[in-house]
């Protein structure tokens, strides 16, 4: 596959973005989009570089071939304006102030035009966006995912109370002018929360699911679900991660923080087992089903604390080759960098969304006795200031 690679430019003067997004000042979710593509790596590769770049030399960036539309997961918020017109769109960066959105060029499109059908039925259906002022109307947020590889695609109502106003008709009326729907939710959050997802939900058209294809694995991914977002450089990144732990086939990998057991399913073709660790418990029944799912039987998943259970895995004498670690931006905490040092694995393989957090992770280990061999960044989220890293880490006396 072809990728972008960040070159620094001859001259100093940054290259400008020649269309840029006429929102995104408004909007502020993608905080690049006054620079080129190109000049973006360049500005991702000095930030990884300034970050990590005490630990080793830090590979030229992994960036896409076309940065666009690539977000396979679209939620947007819905809300009235003065004169009583219902809009829809995003919130305005750390506001609950909404951004009227039809199209976005880093959102699916066809995620994006199911929204603006849903905004121009509600009128007509007599359906009311919710107030969260007044605590007042129904539809809240819509939440759409769509896979890539298999063209599924859920949307899920996320609204105040169960009482779907002409329920039938309106979902009949959806599907009729997308036919590519698969499958309906009803999601139920009562909350005054900032949380977009409550905790009940019910299918209302189809199975409930929708199901993609990631490195030659098929994925079951539900509406509370965690799936990377970007899959074109996802297949990239877990590739990229899998070939620094350097399987043969005889490992035991950790898949610490595993979710729903994508990348330690993928490693499973390589390796000799993959026990998955995860704290969500409905990601590990997806992990379990999706393991099932693509008949492959060197895996266990449970339910548990990543850390916790590997300082049981050492307690009991058990032993693992390789920790894969992919934790949420906060990074990981001593307790649990403490267990990976207990266990004693010969490499570690840290997959981070952030290099700041992630940092502060590699200095634990490399006082712990841990020596860092690879630095690689990938763009993940083009046009924002996100980037993604991997790093191998190997025990000093390996």
């Amino acid at each position: 596959m072809e990728q972008y690679k960040a070159t620094r430019p001859a001259n100093r003067r940054p290259e400008r973005n020649p269309d840029p997004c006429p929102l995104y000042r408004k909007c502020g979710g993608c905080q690049l989009q006054n620079l080129s593509y190109p000049q973006q790596l360049v500005w991702k590769q000095n930030q990884t570089e300034r970050l990590l770049g005490k630990f080793g030399k830090v590979e030229p960036i992994l960036g896409m071939k076309h940065p666009y539309h690539y977000r396979n997961k679209v939620q947007a918020a819905f809300g009235q304006t003065r004169d009583k017109k219902i809009i829809s769109g995003v919130y305005q960066s750390s506001t609950h102030r909404i951004v009227p959105v039809d199209h976005c060029m880093i959102e699916d499109e066809t995620a994006d035009a199911i929204i603006v059908t849903v905004r121009e039925l509600m009128k007509p259906f007599r359906m009311q966006p919710y107030n969260e002022h007044t605590g007042t109307g129904w539809l809240r947020h819509l939440l759409v995912k769509r896979g890539f590889a298999s063209g599924q695609v859920m949307v899920v109502f996320v609204a105040a109370n169960p009482i779907f106003p002409a329920k039938k008709r309106f979902i009949e009326t959806l599907r009729s002018r997308h036919p590519e729907i698969t499958t309906i939710l009803l999601n139920i959050n009562p909350m005054r929360t900032s949380m977009v997802l409550g905790e009940s939900e019910r299918v209302l058209f189809g199975p409930g699911f929708i199901e993609d294809t990631l490195c030659g694995c098929i994925f079951r991914i539900s509406a509370k679900s965690f799936y990377q977002i970007n899959p074109v450089q996802t297949e990239l990144l877990y590739g990229q991660a899998i070939a620094f732990a350097g399987l043969t086939g005889r490992e035991t990998v950790i898949d610490a923080y595993c979710g729903i057991g994508t990348i330690g399913l993928i490693a499973s073709r390589k390796a000799g087992q993959v026990i998955g660790v995860e704290s969500n418990r409905d990601a590990v029944r997806d992990a379990i089903s999706n393991a099932k799912r693509n008949q492959i039987r060197n895996t266990r998943f449970f339910h548990a604390d990543a850390g916790t259970f590997m300082s049981g895995m050492a307690q009991a004498g058990e032993k693992a080759d390789v920790v894969l670690m992919d934790p949420p931006r906060a990074g990981s905490d001593e307790a649990f960098l403490s267990s990976i040092v207990s266990l004693s694995p010969e490499k570690v393989v840290y997959i981070s969304c952030n290099p700041e957090t992630q940092r502060r992770d590699l200095e634990f280990l490399t006082r712990q006795g841990y020596r860092v061999l690879r630095i690689q960044p990938v763009d993940m989220f083009p046009h924002t200031n996100h980037v993604e890293t991997i790093v191998l880490l190997q025990r000093e006396n390996s």
